[in-house]
C-alpha cells in the first residue's frame, strides 16, 4: 500500500498548486525508493523516458511559428483564399479535412492538431466559405463553426489512428485483452479499425451536410431580417 505514495504526492502538489514537474518528479524517485530501486536505477529509469519521449517537445517550436504566422495574416489568406472558391461551403471544407485527417492518422502522419491546424487554417477557411454567400456571419454561428472545425480534428484523429498497425492504442487494446485472457494481434485490431473509420467519415460527410443546410436557413434567415 505504502508503494503508491507516490499518488499521494500528485495529488498533494497539485492541490497546493506546487510546480507540476517538481511534484510529478518527487513522486517518481519516492516511488522508485520504496519499491526498492537504487538511486542509480531511479535516474537510468527518468533518463530513459525522457530521450524515448523527447521529440513530444518539438511540439513547443512550432508554438512560436504558428504564431508569427498568425501574426503576419495567415489566417487571413486562408479566409481570402477559400472565398474565391464559389462551391465552397463550412461543410465541405471540414469535411475535405477531416479525410484528410483521418488518412494521416491511418498511416501515423504527425498532420493536424487543434494549434496547429484548426485555429490558423480550417477554422477560418471554414468561416470564410460561409461568407461566400453571406457576408455577415454572427457571433453564434462563428461559434457554430469553430466547434465543428474542432470536432472534424477530433474524429479524423480518434477514429483514424487504430488504423495503423503500431499505433499506441492498438498496442493497448491488444495487452489489455490479453491480460483479460483474449488473445488477438494487432493486425487483427487494425483491420477491425477500418470499418469504423469508414462509418466515421460517412456520419462526418452526413453531419456536415446537415450542418451546411442549418447553417444556410439560419444565415437567410437573419439576412432577410436585416433587410427588413
Amino acid at each position: 500500500m505504502i508503494r503508491l505514495i507516490g499518488v499521494l504526492i500528485v495529488i498533494a502538489g497539485f492541490a497546493l498548486r506546487l510546480d507540476t514537474i517538481g511534484v510529478v518528479l518527487v513522486a517518481g524517485i519516492v516511488t522508485g525508493l520504496v519499491g526498492g530501486l537504487s538511486v542509480g536505477e531511479i535516474l537510468t529509469t527518468l533518463g530513459t523516458a525522457f530521450t524515448t519521449n523527447r521529440y513530444m517537445t518539438l511540439f513547443l517550436i512550432t508554438l512560436p511559428v504558428i504564431g508569427i504566422l498568425e501574426r503576419y495574416g495567415l489566417r487571413e489568406v486562408a479566409a481570402r483564399a477559400i472565398r474565391s472558391i464559389k462551391a465552397a461551403t463550412a461543410g465541405r471544407v471540414m469535411t475535405i479535412y477531416m479525410i484528410v485527417r483521418e488518412l494521416a492518422a491511418a498511416f501515423s502522419l504527425r498532420l493536424g492538431g487543434h494549434v496547429q491546424f484548426i485555429r490558423p487554417l480550417v477554422y477560418p477557411m471554414a468561416l470564410g466559405a460561409a461568407e461566400v454567400n453571406f457576408e455577415e456571419v454572427d457571433e453564434e454561428t462563428k461559434e457554430l463553426i469553430k466547434g465543428h472545425s474542432a470536432a472534424a480534428e477530433n474524429y479524423g484523429n480518434f477514429f483514424g489512428q487504430n488504423v495503423f498497425i503500431a499505433a499506441g492504442g492498438v498496442l493497448l487494446i491488444v495487452g489489455t485483452l490479453a491480460e483479460l485472457g483474449v488473445e488477438v494481434t494487432a493486425e487483427q485490431v487494425s483491420l477491425a479499425s477500418i470499418p469504423i473509420a469508414v462509418i466515421a467519415f460517412v456520419a462526418t460527410l452526413i453531419q456536415n451536410m446537415l450542418f451546411d443546410r442549418k447553417l444556410a436557413k439560419r444565415l437567410a434567415a437573419k439576412q432577410a431580417q436585416a433587410e427588413n
